[in-house]
């Protein structure tokens, strides 16, 4: 567990360099463009997460005991965001993956004041989307 806790450690160190949310906004931006996305054909109902205010979806695959998530979303804040959940999760247990709470993701990277209530909640929502597919 300590390793995906580091990550989220490291991801709000980045955070913590701007003092503006403007600038966490830009860097949220900057992110989404390093993420790749997802097909055409992967933007389906069954891999779209709900109570999202826009369009995103959260496909996983299973490499041993390890998952990994690709994410993409048509608002490039909340692509940002989910590549934030893509970083802290690749490659970790699914018994890693269910330790981890939205809101303290959030909060851990610094991001809780940052985003409206509405991306806070589309992003508990992705979270708990990738959580029930663990459990199913």
């Amino acid at each position: 567990m300590g390793e995906i806790m580091d990550k989220l450690h490291a991801i709000g160190e980045d955070f913590s360099l701007f003092n503006d949310p403007r600038d966490k906004y830009v860097y949220l931006v900057d992110l989404a463009k390093e993420s790749t996305g997802l097909k055409p054909e992967e933007r389906i109902d069954r891999n779209k997460i709900s109570g999202c205010t826009s369009q995103a979806w959260v496909v996983k695959e299973k490499l041993g005991d390890q998952y990994s998530f690709r994410t993409d979303s048509d608002a490039m804040i909340v692509k940002g965001l989910l590549f934030l959940i893509e970083t802290v999760f690749n490659g970790h247990s699914k018994e890693e993956i269910l330790t981890i709470n939205g809101n303290q993701f959030l909060t851990s990277v610094g991001l809780d004041t940052a985003i409206s209530s509405q991306r806070t909640n589309g992003f508990a929502s992705a979270i708990q989307k990738i959580q029930a597919e663990l459990i199913d």
